[in-house]
C-alpha cells in the first residue's frame, strides 16, 4: 500500500504527481449540452 513508509523514499516527484487526483471542473456529468451546429472552427483549412 502507498500509505506505507517505505514505499515514501521509493516515489520519485513524477510519480506523486502522477497519483494526484484529476479535476473534473470542466465535466457537466449531468447537465444540458447546448451544441449549435451553425457555428464552426475556423482552422485554416481548405475545403
Amino acid at each position: 500500500m502507498l500509505t506505507e513508509p517505505q514505499w515514501a523514499n521509493r516515489l520519485t516527484d513524477a510519480d506523486r504527481r502522477a497519483l494526484s487526483p484529476l479535476f473534473w471542473s470542466h465535466a457537466n456529468l449531468y447537465g444540458t449540452i447546448f451544441i449549435d451546429m451553425d457555428t464552426h472552427l475556423d482552422l485554416g483549412l481548405a475545403a
